[in-house]
């Protein structure tokens, strides 16, 4: 439970730190013999601010769990 916490708490930081991240999809729009249209997108995928915080806590409190049963 101790490395569970570790980790939740480095992803609520991590996810207070940085909003989201993008990337970038290729679709065919036109495939007609000889000649092909691609059509490039960017994606952005982003998740709330108080996320990280309840990630944080959850972290935290795993620790804190951990500490009362040893």
């Amino acid at each position: 439970m101790k490395t569970a916490g570790i980790i939740l708490i480095i992803a609520g930081i991590a996810m207070l730190v940085f909003r989201g991240f993008s990337f970038q999809t290729e679709k065919k729009v036109i495939d007609a013999g000889p000649i092909e249209i691609n059509k490039k997108e960017n994606k952005w995928v982003g998740w709330p601010t108080w996320a990280g915080g309840i990630a944080i806590v959850a972290g935290a409190a795993f620790i804190l769990g951990s500490r009362k049963k040893n």
